[in-house]
């Protein structure tokens, strides 16, 4: 009864490993392979030598059969020993392709259980080392969006908490007696107000802007020349109350997107500029360069340090979080502004020398356009 046991436990055993190990299955079949094409050969050789001999007659019955016991055995020999030594030389092939496989599987299951594991090193650039370089930048990729996320939700809830306390501490004096309900009172809270409101508007463009990514758009024909005046004439009033001038350059020119979206684009932008602008011009250009079309929108503000000009564009990203609250800023015009550009197969940036800055974007110009012109206001 125990041998049996035994048996059914060596024959689980080696089913298990079976399943589980590809490289036993492929040197199995290398071996099989292997073995039947020097099996084939070794036979046909054999099969042909005996005939030549056959048709001496000097060979008797005892030496022909002591020839051919002997062309058997080497023919054995050979096969078993070549099947052998492509075995050992297939299985370190293998395991050089195999061990860094094992890595990766090693690491999926880390980044299954919530761990980011190290780099795997590569060695070569066959497939198995693109594959694993591959793997590595998704690692590193996964780890930023990790950090971002976690950044961005700190971010917010900073972001949420001032205005929020305020509020709750006003209204719970206002209810409970302590303070007495006046105009600048109710203007500063509803001020509170607009900021949470813009703010909870402006992470809803977001992730519309981000779900349209995974989308196929439908894009029309967009007039820029005609759209970027008319997103400037949105903000007329508030240039004309804080004495502010705006140049235009614009080149006349079609572009293929969607004008909901680069409309958006230009009033972030617009918007960004006069918030935080520190003299009494702004300049807006527009142009073609090469199969582009690029808009750029120049102030005068704060100095912006290198390292926060390279983050500009993400989301919450402040060079003063006091300042910024004042100006009514949130930190997400620039992230919607990015987010809208690359679904235009766009890019978006910013040049600045001390307090001078040029924000910009480009999309691709409508295929086969044809209009030239321009206009200097």
């Amino acid at each position: 009864m125990l041998h049996f046991k035994s048996l059914d436990g060596i024959a689980h055993y080696r089913l298990f490993f079976w399943r589980k190990s590809i490289l036993w299955k492929l040197m199995l079949v290398n071996g099989l392979v292997i073995g039947v094409v020097i099996w084939l050969v070794g036979v046909s050789v054999k099969d042909f030598a005996c005939l030549l001999v056959g048709q001496y007659e000097y060979m008797d019955a005892e030496k022909q059969s002591f020839f051919n016991s002997t062309m058997h055995f080497y023919l054995v020999r050979a096969s078993v020993i070549a099947v052998f030594v492509g075995i050992i030389i297939y299985y370190m092939l293998m395991k050089k392709i195999f061990v860094p496989l094992r890595k990766l599987n090693g690491s999926t299951k880390l980044m299954m259980a919530g761990q980011y594991p190290q780099p795997i090193e590569v060695k070569s650039d066959d497939e198995v080392g693109q594959l694993s370089h591959h793997f590595n930048q998704m690692v590193d990729s996964l780890r930023h969006a990790e950090q971002s996320r976690k950044q961005l939700l700190g971010d917010l809830s900073h972001e949420l908490r001032t205005p929020l306390s305020n509020l709750n501490g006003y209204l719970e004096a206002l209810s409970s007696g302590v303070v007495k309900g006046d105009v600048e009172l109710y203007k500063s809270l509803h001020e509170e107000s607009l900021h949470l409101t813009k703010l909870v508007d402006q992470m809803h463009q977001l992730a519309v802007w981000e779900m349209k990514q995974a989308s196929t758009p439908i894009w029309h024909i967009v007039d820029m020349h005609k759209l970027i005046h008319q997103a400037l004439s949105s903000f007329e009033l508030e240039l004309a109350s804080k004495h502010i001038s705006c140049q235009l350059t614009i080149e006349t020119a079609e572009v293929e997107g969607n004008e909901t979206g680069i409309r958006q684009v230009l009033i972030n932008l617009i918007d960004n500029a006069i918030q935080y602008n520190m003299s009494d011009w702004i300049h807006i250009s527009g142009e073609k360069t090469g199969h582009d079309y690029k808009v750029t929108i120049t102030n005068e503000g704060e100095s912006i340090p290198p390292s926060k000009a390279e983050l500009i564009f993400n989301r919450l990203i402040r060079l003063d979080a006091s300042r910024r609250r004042e100006a009514g800023g949130s930190g997400l015009g620039l992230a919607i502004v990015n987010e809208i550009v690359k679904l235009h197969s766009g890019k978006a940036g910013l040049q600045t020398d001390r307090n001078r800055h040029s924000f910009w974007f480009s999309i691709p110009l409508q295929q086969h356009s044809s209009k030239q012109g321009g206009s200097e206001i």
